[in-house]
C-alpha cells in the first residue's frame, strides 16, 4: 500500500514510525512465543497427560522445546534472500499471518497423550516458518525506513520489543499455566491478528527490487538440509546414549553432525559459483559485517542457553528450597529475573540513540565486558544464593546485553548495499540464532559434565541416609544427569516413580515423607548443579570477551555511500574493490567511514 493510499487518519504519521511500531510488534510476538512455552512446559505436558520422563518420551519434550527455534534458525537465510527478490514488506506481512495461523493450530490441540503432543510440534514449527520471515525482514524494513544517523535508536527500541515479549511470556505464562495450558498459545493470537492487518495496511515496500533474479535452489537445499542435520545432531547430543550420560558418542549423532557439515561445505562451494547466490560470501569482505557477526554469533552462544539454565536454577532448586510449591514456582521464576528486563530497558534505547552520533564500537564492545563481568559475578554465587547479589547481577546482565544488542545490529545493517539488506538481515538473524541453538546443547553438555562427576555419589548417600537399601540407592544413583535436569525444570520429584513402591510402604513415615517433600530433590542436585554451572558460566566469560575483542575489531563506523549520497572516502579510509556479483550503487568499495 502506498501513502497515498492509507488510511486518511492515519496518513499524517511519519511511516519510520509506522515502520517501528509493526516490526517491534512482530518480534515482541515472537518473543513471547519462544519464552511463554519455555515457561508453561510443566502445565502443558500434565494438560496433555504425557510424562515426558518417562522412558521413550523424552523426544517430546526435546522437541516442543526445540522445534520453533531450529526451524526458525534454519529458514532465515532463505527467508531474507526471497524476500530480496519477491518484496520484503509482503514477505514479512506473510510471515506476520502464517506465524498467527500456527498460533491459532496450536490453541486448538485435540486428545491427550502422544498424539497431541505430536500435534503441538508440527504446529509449532509452523509458527517456526511465520517467525523466519518475521526475524528475516524486520531489521532490513526498519534500515529501509530509518536513516542512519537513527538506526540505532530505533534498533535499540526493536530489541526492546523483542525483550519485552521475552520476559512478559515468562511472566504472563507462568500465570496462565496455572489456569489452562491452552491459554498461553491464544495470547499470541490477538497480537498476530492485530499485526497481520497493521502490517498490510500500513507497510509499503520503499525498498528498489533488482529484476532478473533468481532464486538458488541448489543453496537453499543444500543450506537447510545441512543446517538442520546439524542442529538435529547437537540435539540429540544432551541425550543419553548407552550408560553415556549424553549421546555424544552415538553414531547417529556423528553421524548427522559429520554429514551437515559436509553438506554445508558443498554449500559454500556452490555459493561462489552460482550468479545470484542465497548467501552472499562476499559481504564478509566488509569489517564491520564480518566482526559484527562474529561479536554476534558469540554473544548468542555465550546467553543463548542462559535463560533455561537461571530458569532451571530458580524453578528446579532455589524457589522449592524457600518454600515455593512447584506449581507456582514458574511465576515467581519469571518475577524474579525481571532484573534482567530492566536492565535491558535501561540500556538498549540509550546504547543504540548514543551509537548513532558516535558510532557501535565503544558500545557493543562495553556491553559485551559488562556480560563477561556479571558472568564472573555469578562464578561467585553458592546454588542457595541470597536474591540481592543475584538480582543485581541479573541487572548488570541486562545492561550489558542491552548495549551490545543494538548497535551491533544497526552497524551491521548500515555497512551493507540497500538490495542486499534482506539477505544480509537474514544471514545476521541466522548467526544469532544458530548460535542461541548451539548455546542450549553447550549449556546442557557443561552442566551435565559437572553433574555426571558428583551426582551419583549425592544421590547415594542421601538415599541411603534416608533409609533406602543400597541395592536401590545405587540403582537410582544411574539416572541419567540430563534426566535430573528436566525433572527439575518440570518440577518433578522423580523419587515417587524411581523408588519402588515396595521400598516405599516399608520405610518409615518420617522417611518416606522426607524423600517425597519437594524440597528433597533440589536439595540434593543443588551442589552437583553448582558444579556444572561453574563450568557453565566460566565457558560464558571467555566466550563474551571473545566477542568483545570482535566488536573492538569491526574499525570506525561505516555507512554504504548510497546512504550519504556517494561522499568519496579517503585514500586511507578506502574498503576493498568490488565483490564479484555486486553491481552498480551496490559496489562494496564506496563506503563512507564515521
Amino acid at each position: 500500500m502506498t501513502p497515498a493510499h492509507r488510511p486518511r487518519r492515519l496518513a499524517h504519521i511519519d511511516y519510520r514510525w509506522i515502520a517501528l511500531s509493526n516490526t517491534t510488534l512482530g518480534v515482541f510476538m515472537a518473543g513471547l512465543n519462544g519464552s511463554v512455552v519455555m515457561i508453561a512446559l510443566p502445565a502443558i505436558f500434565r494438560g496433555i497427560g504425557v510424562d515426558p520422563l518417562a522412558p521413550g518420551e523424552s523426544d517430546y519434550l526435546l522437541w516442543t522445546l526445540v522445534g520453533y527455534t531450529l526451524v526458525t534458525a534454519t529458514l532465515l537465510v532463505s527467508a531474507g534472500r526471497i524476500s530480496d527478490m519477491y518484496g520484503r514488506v509482503r514477505l514479512y506481512n506473510a510471515g506476520f499471518a502464517v506465524f498467527t495461523v500456527g498460533s491459532i493450530l496450536c490453541f486448538f490441540v485435540q486428545g491427550q497423550g502422544n498424539t497431541a503432543a505430536l500435534e503441538l510440534i508440527v504446529f509449532r514449527i509452523v509458527q517456526g516458518v511465520g517467525g523466519a520471515f518475521l526475524f528475516a525482514n524486520s531489521a532490513a524494513i526498519l534500515t529501509d525506513a530509518f536513516p542512519p544517523d537513527k538506526r540505532g535508536l530505533a534498533m535499540g527500541m526493536n530489541q526492546i520489543g523483542m525483550l519485552a515479549g521475552t520476559f512478559g511470556g515468562l511472566l504472563i505464562g507462568g500465570l496462565l499455566a496455572t489456569f489452562d495450558w491452552r491459554a498461553v498459545f491464544l495470547m499470541s493470537v490477538p497480537f498476530g491478528l492485530f499485526g497481520t492487518v497493521w502490517a498490510y495496511l500500513m507497510l509499503h515496500e520503499t525498498a528498489t527490487i533488482r529484476a532478473h533474479q533468481r532464486l538458488d535452489i541448489p543453496g537453499n537445499v543444500l543450506f537447510a538440509v545441512g543446517l538442520t542435520l546439524v542442529l538435529i545432531g547437537f540435539t540429540y547430543a544432551i541425550q543419553p546414549y548407552g550408560s553415556a550420560s549424553m549421546g555424544w558418542g552415538n553414531p547417529w549423532v556423528i553421524g548427522e553432525l559429520a554429514g551437515g557439515l559436509a553438506l554445508l561445505a558443498v554449500f559454500v562451494g556452490v555459493e561462489r559459483r552460482v550468479s545470484d547466490p542465497m548467501f552472499r560470501l562476499e559481504l564478509f569482505r566488509i569489517r564491520m559485517f564480518a566482526a559484527g557477526n562474529i561479536a554476534g554469533f558469540l554473544s548468542s552462544l555465550a546467553r543463548g542457553g542462559l535463560q533455561l539454565l537461571l530458569i532451571v536454577w530458580l524453578q528446579g532448586i532455589w524457589l522449592p528450597l524457600h518454600g515455593y510449591a512447584f506449581q507456582d514456582a514458574p511465576l515467581w521464576a519469571a518475577v524474579y529475573m525481571l532484573p534482567m528486563t530492566a536492565g535491558f530497558l535501561i540500556a538498549g534505547p540509550l546504547s543504540g540513540a548514543l551509537s548513532d552520533r558516535f558510532g557501535a564500537r565503544y558500545f557493543s564492545t562495553g556491553g559485551m565486558l559488562i556480560t563477561a563481568a556479571a558472568f564472573v559475578g555469578f562464578l561467585t554465587l553458592p546454588a542457595d544464593f541470597d536474591y540481592v547479589p543475584f538480582a543485581l547481577l541479573l541487572l548488570m546482565l541486562g545492561i550489558g546485553m542491552g548495549a551490545f544488542a543494538s548497535p551491533n545490529t544497526a552497524s551491521i545493517m548500515n555497512a551493507v548495499p540497500p538490495e542486499h539488506r534482506g539477505a544480509s538481515s537474514g544471514m545476521r538473524a541466522t548467526f544469532q540464532n544458530v548460535a542461541s541453538s548451539l548455546s542450549l546443547t553447550l549449556i546442557f553438555t557443561l552442566v551435565v559434565a559437572g553433574l555426571s562427576a558428583s551426582l551419583p555419589s549425592a544421590l547415594y548417600g542421601r538415599l541411603t541416609a534416608a533409609g533406602i537399601p543400597t541395592g536401590v540407592a545405587t540403582q537410582i544413583s544411574g539416572i541419567p544427569p540430563i534426566g535430573a535436569l528436566f525433572a527439575a525444570f518440570l518440577g518433578y520429584n522423580p523419587m515417587a516413580t524411581l523408588i519402588p513402591p515396595s521400598v516405599l510402604a516399608g520405610l518409615p513415615s518420617a522417611a518416606r515423607s522426607t524423600v517425597l517433600a519437594n524440597s528433597f530433590f533440589p536439595q540434593l542436585l543443588a551442589g552437583p548443579f553448582h558444579d556444572g554451572l561453574q563450568i557453565a558460566f566460566s565457558v560464558c566469560v571467555v566466550l563474551s570477551l571473545g566477542a568483545a575483542a570482535a566488536s573492538w575489531l569491526r574499525g570506525r563506523r561505516y555507512i554504504h555511500d548510497y546512504e550519504v549520497g556517494g561522499a568519496e572516502a579517503t585514500a586511507s579510509e578506502q574498503a576493498p574493490e568490488p565483490a564479484a556479483g555486486l553491481k552498480g550503487s551496490a559496489a562494496l568499495p564506496r563506503m563512507k567511514q564515521r
